[in-house]
């Protein structure tokens, strides 16, 4: 009975197993010619994702392409899977990175929020004595100084104090004049007047001229007054000196009240206004702070300073504040907008000629998704700028590692900073368009838009039509950025303070003016972000923000060298590993590399690329 049992179960699963094998080649084999068992169906399919349909990449160089994993050929990072997320886009103006990728790049992001937009402006002033408040004290008749009453000068004074005597001859001739006159006053009134007259002008009281006429003793000396109460800043005569009608003899100011004269640069001058409120220090006492108030701006700018004189007025009871003090003032400016604006950091834009363009963080995607917005900015407010249009309050755009956003945009052909017009099927070359020495996000990619006139990459030299002078100014830009790229090198952050603010001022000292037609149109191209740099690299507090933007100056400086000239041979370096490896370029007047970019042990990395002759 139980063999009879099996028979029947064994029958029954054989026929079950023909079903399922007929069953498996309609669904399966007939469809693709696959392996008949099921495990090889599940390893045919695993080696078709990640071996022949699998693309793969690097996190930071998305142009890379490889058919099976392995290591980047830029970088040597391990190469992940396009399928997780390395690269995938929702639209040509949408950039996707991987998690790997936001790290490395350090990208951060910041929320747009709305706040009172205020400035604070720096402005270097002095101290200078109350003009209104000088009083200069002449000899009104020529003579000999008998005695003198004031010494010296810091000397203080009280108005109608004496302060000298003076021998004049004149004055006794003018005395018997007046007697003279005196007597004749009722046939010749007008000569008696005269003698009066005079004798007025040379500061003698009516009481003594009533005196003299009534024919009292000659005075032989003449006394000279204080006119006001003050601090004799000036003695310009000694006992024994022989003084001129209208020669100054001391100069007496009053320092009650003193002028703080400020330096605006022409972009502050429209956030100061008269009545605002200045607060300084000065070295000799710098644990205070002394509180005055805009009373004049200059309306005329300094041609040699490129500033305009802004007076303040300050009280100065206790006599605290000298004349011809050093003065460091700090002037809080609200900006004429609205009281609540939108307000995005300074480090989130970046600039195309007037293009100001952001990357916001797309929160429909589980991957970091940013997406390319041009927007439009109102006034900068120290490291933040007004947003006109093109956010809104809560968005989330990239503030750090925006340039590798905008490099990772380009390099797949994405819309991007240089690429306003991406092709979607050029991602493949969109490496090839960019030339050695260009990085991305750098103004070296700003020749390659339409509108400009140059082919990137060709050789532009335009030396025979730039004149003398405009050679002269450019190579004293060229010796300010030498300096402030020694400086750089040694990390001394006290030399790259004053060699990129010297830097920005000889370039507020070029004149545009002496350049013509295409000189004037390659300089005009050039010079917009090369200003907005050297201004960001004065502005950086630390070494390191003045080294980012020393990268990106150097980009347009070197192609004008390269185009106008320079008086001296040039050395074209580049160090690959600097900007977190994207590489960067700089000038340098002599041939052994000294990298401004690298820590002490590595200044000799890098390598000339290009020698400028003079």
């Amino acid at each position: 009975m139980r063999q009879k049992i099996d028979k029947r179960t064994w029958y029954f699963g054989l026929g079950f197993l023909v079903l399922g094998l007929l069953l498996g080649w309609m669904f399966f084999g007939g469809a693709s010619g696959a392996p008949e068992t099921g495990e090889g169906t599940d390893l045919a399919h695993t080696h078709g994702e990640e071996g022949e349909d699998t693309i793969w990449t690097c996190a930071m160089h998305p142009q890379i392409r490889m058919n099976e994993p392995g290591q980047c050929p830029i970088c040597g990072m391990d190469l992940i899977p396009l399928k997780e997320g390395g690269g995938a886009t929702v639209s040509i103006k949408e950039i996707q990175m991987t998690e790997a990728a936001i790290q490395l790049a350090n990208v951060q992001t910041t929320v747009v929020q709305r706040a009172e937009p205020t400035k604070e402006i720096h402005l270097p002033g002095k101290v200078k004595a109350e003009e209104t408040a000088v009083g200069d004290i002449t000899a009104r008749f020529p003579g000999r100084v008998e005695r003198l009453y004031v010494n010296f000068t810091g000397q203080e004074v009280k108005k109608g104090q004496l302060l000298a005597s003076i021998y004049s001859p004149d004055l006794i001739t003018a005395q018997k004049e007046l007697q003279v006159a005196g007597r004749l006053r009722e046939t010749n009134p007008s000569f008696y007047e005269s003698a009066v007259r005079k004798l007025k002008l040379w500061n003698i009281s009516d009481a003594q001229i009533r005196r003299i006429a009534s024919g009292g003793k000659l005075q032989d000396n003449l006394n000279i007054y204080a006119t006001q109460s003050g601090t004799v800043v000036a003695k310009n005569v000694n006992v024994g000196e022989y003084v001129s009608e209208g020669q100054p003899l001391f100069q007496v100011t009053g320092l009650g009240n003193l002028w703080v004269l400020f330096d605006a640069y022409e972009s502050d001058l429209p956030w100061i206004e008269v009545g605002d409120e200045v607060r300084f220090t000065v070295p000799s006492i710098p644990e205070e702070t002394f509180l005055s108030r805009v009373t004049f701006i200059d309306p005329v700018i300094n041609p040699g300073t490129r500033a305009a004189s802004v007076r303040t007025e300050v009280k100065n009871a206790n006599g605290k504040l000298k004349p011809d003090m050093f003065a460091q003032g700090v002037l809080q400016s609200e900006l004429d907008v609205s009281a609540s604006a939108l307000m995005i950091p300074r480090t989130a834009v970046l600039w195309t000629g007037k293009r100001a363009v952001v990357y916001v963080k797309n929160p429909a995607f589980e991957q970091p998704t940013f997406e390319f917005r041009e927007v439009e900015l109102g006034p900068e407010a120290g490291g933040v700028y007004v947003v006109n249009s093109g956010l809104k309050a809560g968005e989330e755009v990239v503030t750090n590692g925006v340039f590798q956003v905008d490099a990772a945009a380009q390099l797949q052909g994405k819309v991007s900073m240089m690429n306003p017009n991406a092709d979607p099927g050029a991602a493949g070359g969109a490496m090839a368009g960019m030339p050695g020495m260009d990085m991305p996000g750098t103004e070296a990619n700003l020749s390659q838009t339409s509108t400009s006139k140059f082919v990137e990459g060709d050789a532009v030299d335009l030396r025979n039509q730039v004149p003398a002078a405009f050679k002269k100014q450019l190579n004293e830009v060229v010796d300010a950025y030498l300096m402030l790229k020694e400086a750089l090198v040694e990390a001394d952050e006290k030399e790259t303070a004053k060699y990129s603010t010297a830097l920005l001022a000889a370039l507020n000292k070029v004149d545009d003016k002496l350049l013509k037609g295409d000189a004037k149109a390659f300089w005009e191209e050039k010079k917009s972000f090369l200003f907005q740099h050297t201004k960001l690299c004065k502005e950086a507090n630390t070494i390191e923000g003045k080294r980012e933007n020393f990268i990106f100056l150097s980009q347009p400086l070197i192609k004008i060298v390269e185009a106008f000239g320079a008086r001296q041979t040039l050395y074209v370096d580049f160090c690959p590993m600097a900007k977190g490896g994207e590489g960067a370029y700089w000038l340098s007047e002599a041939k052994e590399i000294q990298n401004p970019f690298m820590a002490a042990k590595m200044r000799t990395c890098g390598e000339v690329k290009d020698v400028i002759k003079p």
